[in-house]
């Protein structure tokens, strides 16, 4: 079957190439890990000899630093997808429910940037919609560094918050629904071709709730490719040459997981595990009253501390479905063979 236009017929070569990195991105660590081990077999033989109880406390709380290092980069491991060493396009979705799950969708954003702050990612907002009251009807950012893709894939899905209305006089528990999607940044060394002739470009004045973030001049870009119907915009730049860059690379990505989703035939499964933006679709609810507890559908993994979680304490529910994938995938194998 002949390739689509728009994909590299060198994939084989570049996959060869994400992998080298891939393996090398391990093979640092695991080197200075090396390297720190050595230091404190040495650092714990003069503690001994000198009989330096100060020293062997400070041994003890480097070997616990060191097993939190191992543990971190063991999970690494087990990221072997092509993608997963990528930085990352992460999109926000408010859904049924408006002023409710627009201001839900905002408090999901500022969750995932806090996430990315505390992992030491650089974020930057590529395009939002304000909702009409509060809140925000969709938003992008790319979140930049390494492993980005690798843990945030395992957000796809719809998120559903239960709490006490700040919009209700009468303060009654509504319930809001909102989606996250998330598609890898591919490097330069993966090329997505795209022909002008597929490409549909509209230039508009960016919006915003006012002020500086609203924009004079018609410097907004949105892209859709006419064969797939994927639309990508950014209004986030003033430039509106700096805007039709990001919005092409955004589009490349979106094209890029397109077409490996559907080869592997995944992207019917991602879908439906996302399904509608309503009941019977979350993969994590985030209960605010009448009690409190985030609790993830697919792990059962559940805490008591939503606080904690929507200001971006999010790497144990990550990791934990993740780890739950690989399990999967690991019994499948297991009992195919």
């Amino acid at each position: 079957m002949r390739q689509p236009d728009f994909w590299s017929n060198r994939e084989g070569a570049q996959n060869v190439v994400r992998r080298v990195k891939f393996v090398r991105s391990l093979i640092g660590p695991v080197q200075e890990l090396a390297r720190e081990v050595e230091d404190l077999v040495v650092l714990e033989e003069l503690a001994e000899q000198e009989e330096d109880e100060q020293t062997r406390q400070e041994v003890a709380a480097r070997v616990a630093d060191l097993g939190a290092k191992l543990g971190r980069l063991q999970f690494k491991t087990m990221l072997s997808g092509p993608e997963d060493p990528s930085s990352a396009f992460l999109s926000v979705h408010a859904g049924a429910g408006g002023t409710e799950s627009c201001d839900w969708a905002a408090m999901l954003l500022r969750m995932y940037l806090r996430w990315a702050e505390r992992e030491g990612y650089q974020t930057d907002i590529v395009d939002t919609h304000s909702g009409e009251e509060a809140g925000i009807r969709s938003a992008t950012v790319h979140i930049q560094g390494d492993w980005a893709y690798g843990y945030l894939k395992s957000e796809i899905g719809v998120h559903r918050l239960v709490r006490i209305s700040p919009f209700d006089a009468s303060a009654r528990r509504h319930t809001s629904f909102a989606a996250v999607d998330v598609v890898p940044d591919i490097e330069d060394d993966i090329q997505v071709k795209l022909k002008e002739s597929e490409i549909e470009m509209e230039f508009f004045r960016s919006s915003g709730p006012g002020g500086q973030h609203v924009n004079k001049t018609s410097s907004a870009v949105r892209l859709r490719h006419i064969p797939t119907g994927i639309v990508v915009q950014c209004q986030n730049e003033r430039s509106q040459h700096k805007n039709r860059a990001i919005a092409l690379k955004l589009l490349q990505a979106k094209l890029y997981q397109h077409e490996r989703q559907k080869r592997e035939k995944e992207l019917e499964k991602l879908y439906d595990e996302k399904g509608e933006i309503a009941w019977g679709y979350q993969i994590r609810s985030y209960v605010l009253q009448p009690y409190q507890m985030v609790k993830d559908l697919r792990t059962d993994l559940k805490t008591g501390d939503p606080g904690s979680v929507l200001d971006g304490d999010l790497t144990p529910f990550m990791e934990a479905y993740l780890r739950s994938r690989l399990e999967q995938k690991t019994a499948a194998r297991t009992s195919a063979e």
